[in-house]
């Protein structure tokens, strides 16, 4: 494996980082448990985010996709306060603090969020107001504001406004009678303010009005009221204009917008007795846990801000004052309403692998030798099709698999349900858990059950997160299995936009390990003995442990890999630390949180950490060792995050065929040697993005994969 130094780094604009920490003094007696060598988690997430943002500007990306990454920052961010932000506001609530690797507490953290995230924010509306929106009116694209509407266009918008919208919204004037409504999470809504007196002689003053969320938030201005090009208004900007026509004879002195988050996790008991019913009940709570951000328009009074503030029971910290619409992450709707395939990302056909090109069935094609494909570059279809052909084949007798996100309407379900009708015994393990897809988990539960299908939902307190099918077959008098293992999920839509390996084998021992797997999920009993997977809670852990203390034996012989989402695991940042500084050459590649200290001297000199932003979702998990020579490698669900390695069910499985141990070796070295996508960690926790070096040409991972997999 190759490394590569870091001279040809280019910095770009790093001020909105989070504030440096205090390095550790060089030295061989650097301690690895010591606070100031770890990041906090969260503002690494927020790094993450924001090298998000930042590909909005980066030119090389298709315009209208640049303004989807400014939409997806959006949608990050929401996820953000739902879930981590509210999580360090519970624990203050409940006086259950702790002190996180890094030594801040949630307090703490809270505060350097908002400053950081404030910071963000401020920048993406300059991005989206001053460099998209110019661009996109250069390219004949027009979001049409209400001053510069003409006559036919206000006529249009008044008859969309009382056909469309005057019939399903509900305003809600302020009174002791009608007290401030509970909103629904992420909803957009206006405060109005009022003069006079309504038909029952009542003076509120002010007045809230939800937008319908059955409507849409972007408009196309018909054709014949425009002067060419694609002319987009805003829902804001209707209900804005026509606030009026919803408080007849008083006067509208003015309408702002507005957007709260809610804490959106799920608490849920371990000792539940039915946990489909209990997420059915929390999932109602979803929609209207406590406030956690609130979002204004910039021109909205300070009085009825701090009068929403009270209201939700956040202060200014929680307060984003914003200069446009309040819920950017609606923008994505553009590449809906206008075909612009100039300005998209050029379309490609994902490439099936010649061993499975023949009419030949996918289990004979698997016998002969075991398969591996990387989405999105290779096809996810091999892996509809040997369900599909396991569901028709008189040969096999069951199929069992693990769905976390999937999709209730999946290629993937319909041919589960087809092998249930046609008698075979097929089981689903279903993580009702999986966040923001438990009501379509629910949905594809009941839709499995009346097919005939056995339906387990895994351990309580244990997320299955392992991505396994197994399929029993009956071949020459004797059973046979076949196993598929993911780092991904098995839903067809991600795998068109997220980087995973699927991996298909009929290895005796690893058919056996997956079989034990499944038995102490939908059994109970104690853990099985495993051959060659390693598994969470029990055994990956500690292997991998194991394996950097093996890399460190070795010395500056040592090479280790990783390919994670997340680094944060505490044990295992501290192995790392040895093996560097045993002299292990190590690199990983973190898309998101990395809580390790990279390129401290007498710490973490041998350690590199890079990023990948691009068109696709990095999301395959790789561990890489070199082993002296004969390298190791293994494909898995699990990051390196203590839920994934400590609390939740994963699987980590072996590659040993020499031909695929060496295309995931040039898979890894190419996201090594990328020069324009890849942002480097450095000592201070601030990304820099690489940059070619004079005279050398740009080498993007995601399009030399593309090239090499697909012709594209």
């Amino acid at each position: 494996m190759s490394t590569e130094s870091a001279n040809n780094l280019k910095a770009v604009d790093n001020q909105n980082v989070p504030a440096p920490v205090e390095l550790p003094t060089p030295g061989n007696d650097v301690d690895v448990a010591a606070q100031e060598n770890y990041f906090n988690r969260e503002l690494s997430q927020l790094q993450f985010n924001y090298r998000v943002l930042k590909q909005a500007l980066d030119t090389t990306h298709p315009l209208i996709n640049r303004l989807m990454f400014c939409c997806i920052f959006s949608s990050n961010m929401d996820e953000f306060f739902e879930i981590r932000v509210a999580g360090l506001r519970q624990q203050i609530k409940y006086g259950r603090e702790t002190l996180g690797s890094d030594g801040m507490m949630p307090e703490q953290v809270l505060g350097e969020i908002s400053r950081v995230a404030h910071e963000y924010i401020r920048e993406q509306y300059d991005i989206i107001n001053n460099v998209l929106i110019p661009e996109m009116e250069q390219e004949n694209i027009h979001f049409v504001r209400r001053r510069e509407w003409t006559e036919a266009q206000a006529e249009w918008v008044r008859r969309y406004f009382d056909e469309e919208i005057l019939p399903v919204v509900s305003p809600i004037g302020l009174d002791p009678s009608h007290p401030f409504p509970r909103l629904v999470n992420k909803s957009l809504n206006f405060i109005v303010e009022l003069d006079g007196k309504d038909a029952f002689g009542r003076e509120t003053g002010m007045a809230i009005v939800p937008a319908p969320r059955s409507l849409p938030r972007l408009v196309r201005l018909p054709d014949d009221v425009c002067n060419g090009g694609d002319n987009l208004v805003f829902l804001s900007s209707m209900i804005h204009a026509h606030t009026d026509e919803l408080f007849p004879g008083m006067e509208v002195k003015g309408c702002y917008q507005f957007r709260l988050t809610r804490n959106a996790d799920l608490e849920l008991e371990d000792d539940l007795e039915d946990l489909a019913s209990a997420l059915r009940g929390e999932l109602l709570s979803r929609r209207f846990g406590d406030g956690v951000r609130l979002e204004v328009a910039d021109n909205c009074p300070e009085e009825l801000v701090h009068f929403l503030l009270r209201e939700f029971g956040l202060t200014e910290r929680d307060l984003y004052q914003v200069h446009g619409p309040v819920n950017l992450t609606r923008l994505m709707a553009v590449g809906g309403l206008v075909d612009r395939q100039d300005l998209t990302y050029s379309g490609f056909s994902p490439s099936i692998p010649r061993q499975i090109r023949s009419k030949e069935s996918m289990f004979d094609a698997i016998r002969k030798r075991p398969l591996l494909l990387l989405h999105p570059y290779e096809n996810f279809s091999p892996v509809v099709d040997l369900l599909r052909q396991a569901a028709k084949d008189p040969q096999v007798l069951a199929i069992r698999q693990t769905l976390y996100r999937t999709g209730a309407d999946s290629e993937v379900v319909e041919a589960l349900m087809d092998a249930a009708r046609r008698g075979k015994e097929v089981t689903a393990i279903i993580e009702l858990r999986a966040r923001f897809s438990e009501a379509e988990n629910l949905e594809l539960a009941s839709r499995l059950q009346e097919a005939g299908v056995i339906v387990v939902y895994g351990v309580v307190g244990y997320k299955t997160h392992a991505k396994m099918i197994l399929i029993v077959r009956r071949e020459e008098g004797k059973l046979r299995r076949y196993v598929h293992l993911g780092t991904g999920n098995y839903h067809a839509g991600n795998a068109r936009l997220y980087t995973d390996y699927s991996y298909m084998t009929c290895d005796e021992s690893i058919g056996d390990d997956v079989n034990k797997l499944f038995q102490q999920l939908t059994g109970m009993g104690k853990a099985l003995k495993i051959k060659k997977l390693f598994h969470s809670p029990f055994t990956l852990h500690t292997r991998l442990l194991g394996l950097v203390e093996r890399e460190a034996e070795l010395g500056p012989k040592g090479r280790i890999i990783f390919k994670f989402n997340a680094l944060t695991e505490r044990e295992l940042i501290k192995a790392l630390y040895r093996a560097s500084q045993a002299g292990v050459q190590i690199d990983l590649i973190i898309r998101g949180i990395c809580c390790l200290r990279p390129e401290v001297p007498g710490l973490s000199d041998n350690i590199r950490v890079r990023s990948i932003i691009g068109r696709f979702l990095e999301h395959a998990r790789v561990y890489y060792f070199g082993n002296n020579g004969r390298p190791e490698v293994y494909g898995s669900s699990a990051d390196g995050m203590e839920r994934n390695l400590l609390s939740r069910v994963e699987t980590a499985f072996p590659i040993e065929d020499p031909a695929l141990i060496a295309r995931v070796s040039e898979d890894l070295d190419t996201y090594l040697a990328d020069n324009c996508q890849s942002w480097v960690l450095q000592p201070d926790g601030s990304y820099i993005q690489n940059q070619p070096a004079e005279g050398e040409s740009r080498l993007a991972s995601q399009l030399v994969l593309l090239e090499r997999l697909t012709g594209k």
